[in-house]
């Protein structure tokens, strides 16, 4: 198997091959039922000991890519029609039906969480008593920037990253900058607390009506507002995931009125089939458009930690105006998320629940 290693990259070498692996078998490379190269075969092709791929291949097994196949070797159980990880022709209706408001608390394996949190512990030592960068520790920061490289067709530097304590913190944040004096447009209906906390920090919110691809277009047409808080994958409580269509609509809006967007990627993890509609940000990536996401759902609600991604054009303003501020998550969290997500753990969790879902979903169908 041709598999290029950077052994110069900060990414793993069992991670790359993982990677690499997954890549092919999703293309289909390798189609359901073949055989993978040998654990041998691959390793010598690489450059690498076996242990280096036996990691990799657990991780390929882990997530239903492959199974292992006693004094047999390796095997694709990988299929685009019974698996997460295909679906770019599903519709967009059918994106939308597919959310659930899922409860992840009982699914984070606890074993797993408390090893990982002793394991940052006894590494890090005394570091997690020192003050954070103030937009967040780079470990943490290059952790997600990577991780949005891989799920979320986000490319950005680690300058653009802010980690903040949560969603509602990183509102504040977004009002802060953009200034005070602006009028929010805010999907109608939507988390009671996203205008809560705008109007807290004394801008004024316009509620915009919605049907099932979004907000109306005339709605965005006629309100007076400078900012439109969306989000665009699962709006809640009306579980509306926004159609392509309506989101190149916002996108017009922005830039017709030299308008910016704080785009909220709530539960863009547990999509339940397919993969998850393209990000607002990654549409303009250097332009107008803020994104938020947070931990709280994909690991626990105490995780009270969430980052923003800026475009360039506003870090100067991001400077001016609130680059004065603290990171307000302690550093033995951050260590711990950058650990969780460059292991695979994270990803591996939010595809355990993904399989759980999908076979809830086939249970009820039969």
């Amino acid at each position: 198997m041709n598999i290029q290693i950077d052994f110069n990259s900060s990414t793993p070498v069992y991670i790359q091959i993982y990677q690499a692996v997954r890549s092919k078998i999703i293309s289909g490379a390798f189609s359901y039922g073949s055989k993978l190269p040998s654990k041998r075969s691959l390793s010598a092709d690489c450059g690498v000991s076996i242990v280096t791929v036996e990691h990799a291949y657990s991780m390929l097994c882990d997530e239903d890519y492959c199974e292992t196949r006693e004094r047999s070797g390796y095997y694709v159980v990988y299929s685009p029609e019974r698996s997460f990880p295909s679906g770019e022709n599903i519709s967009e209706k059918s994106r939308m039906k597919s959310t659930e408001n899922i409860s992840v608390q009982a699914d984070i394996p606890f074993s797993v969480f408390a090893g990982r949190m002793r394991r940052v512990l006894s590494d890090y030592g005394e570091r997690i008593l020192m003050k954070s960068h103030p937009n967040g520790c780079q470990e943490l920061r290059d952790a997600i920037r990577r991780y949005l490289m891989r799920s979320r067709n986000i490319e950005v530097n680690l300058s653009q990253i802010i980690i903040g304590s949560g969603a509602e913190y990183l509102y504040g944040l977004c009002i802060q900058m953009l200034g005070r004096d602006r009028i929010i447009a805010i999907e109608n209906p939507s988390y009671e607390k996203i205008k809560e906390v705008y109007t807290a920090n004394g801008a004024v919110c316009e509620m915009l009506e919605m049907d099932s691809e979004g907000i109306r277009t005339e709605e965005l047409e006629k309100t007076s507002a400078s900012v439109l808080h969306v989000t665009p994958f699962h709006s809640f409580p009306s579980n509306i995931t926004a159609s392509a269509e309506r989101r190149a609509d916002y996108i017009k809006w922005a830039e017709s009125r030299n308008a910016f967007i704080i785009e909220d990627d709530y539960d863009s993890e547990f999509i339940m089939t397919g993969t998850a509609p393209e990000t607002l940000f990654s549409m303009c990536p250097d332009k107008n458009v803020i994104y938020i996401n947070t931990f709280s759902k994909t690991i626990a609600p105490s995780m009270r930690a969430g980052y923003m991604i800026l475009p360039e054009s506003l870090l100067p303003l991001y400077s001016e105006k609130i680059g004065f501020y603290s990171c307000t998550v302690p550093m033995l969290e951050q260590y711990f998320l950058a650990e969780w997500i460059d292991s695979g753990d994270f990803e591996r969790n939010i595809n355990r629940i993904r399989r759980r879902k999908n076979k809830q979903h086939s249970t009820k169908n039969d």
